[in-house]
């Protein structure tokens, strides 16, 4: 099963028309999915008194965050669809990190670190934004390969070989010819990576 978690609050967005394509590629395939839409659950990053109350123990009063926990042990691949917004992830996602990822759930500490999420096989992360790919590892901390994929996806198990980011680099300024040849890409970028 794979698990696409999206975080875009506006249909019209190219992050969403991603996510049409990515569904409708599936669907063609015989592949089964499930969608964590962010923005469309209500899912608020912030952590409350109560949450960092329960965080040491890997809980969550919140049974949103349980149901997210559900749909990832269902999975055996994750993909994300994100815009990148001031150089990082949208808090949205973030959030969803801090606060779904728990101890007991994606990690344990005791006696060393060890990522439990080794049942995913393969995550892919789809980003659009204004700055190009290079640009983003060069002059703006590389937030998906540096920091989401080898450490993130590392600390929680996933393997970061076994990871893949496709981007969409300047997609305010460019043609909506480049924009839907990106798009109907996407299926030939996911099965076999984006140089």
């Amino acid at each position: 099963m794979k698990t696409i978690v999206y975080a875009h609050p506006y249909e019209g967005s190219l992050n969403h028309a991603i996510l049409a394509r990515m569904t409708a590629y599936f669907t063609k395939m015989h592949q089964d999915y499930q969608v964590i839409d962010l923005y469309r659950d209500g899912f608020d990053p912030r952590y409350s008194k109560e949450e960092l109350r329960l965080f040491s123990r890997g809980e969550t009063p919140y049974q949103l965050v349980k149901d997210y926990q559900r749909l990832i042990k269902q999975s055996d691949e994750l993909l994300f669809i994100t815009p990148i917004w001031w150089h990082q992830l949208p808090a949205e996602l973030k959030g969803f990190f801090d606060k779904v990822m728990l101890k007991g759930f994606a990690y344990e500490e005791n006696p060393a670190w060890r990522g439990l999420l080794t049942y995913i096989h393969k995550a892919t992360v789809i980003t659009t934004a204004t700055y190009t790919k290079s640009s983003l590892q060069t002059q703006s901390g590389d937030p998906i390969q540096r920091n989401l994929i080898d450490r993130t996806f590392a600390d929680i198990g996933i393997d970061p070989q076994k990871s893949q980011w496709i981007h969409l680099g300047e997609a305010n300024t460019t043609t909506d010819a480049v924009r839907q040849q990106f798009l109907a890409d996407l299926p030939a970028l996911y099965l076999h990576g984006q140089d």
